[in-house]
């Protein structure tokens, strides 16, 4: 059977490799966007700053949001269920 899948060649610069650490995102959107704001959160601190912000259409959300699924299923096969400290809430971040 061939394998049809294109491969595409990703470019990560030397500073986008070391990453960005958020422990927050906003989401909103419109009809035709989705809009995350990748934010980080300090404890005892009144606002958060957003480090981030990614722009995508409603159907490449839905990509991603498969994605993370999947991706998560696989993390908690090989290292355990991913325990959730607290009251549950649709926060992310420090309270």
């Amino acid at each position: 059977m061939q394998d049809n899948k294109q491969r595409i060649n990703i470019e990560l610069s030397d500073e986008q490799s070391e990453g960005t650490y958020a422990n927050g995102v906003g989401i909103s959107h419109t009809p035709s966007e989705f809009i995350l704001d990748f934010m980080r959160f300090l404890p005892g601190a009144k606002k958060a700053k957003v480090f981030a912000r990614i722009i995508m259409t409603p159907q490449n959300a839905f990509i991603v949001k498969q994605a993370l699924e999947e991706n998560l299923k696989k993390y908690e096969e090989k290292f355990g269920k991913i325990k959730i400290f607290g009251k549950p809430t649709k926060e992310i971040g420090f309270k």
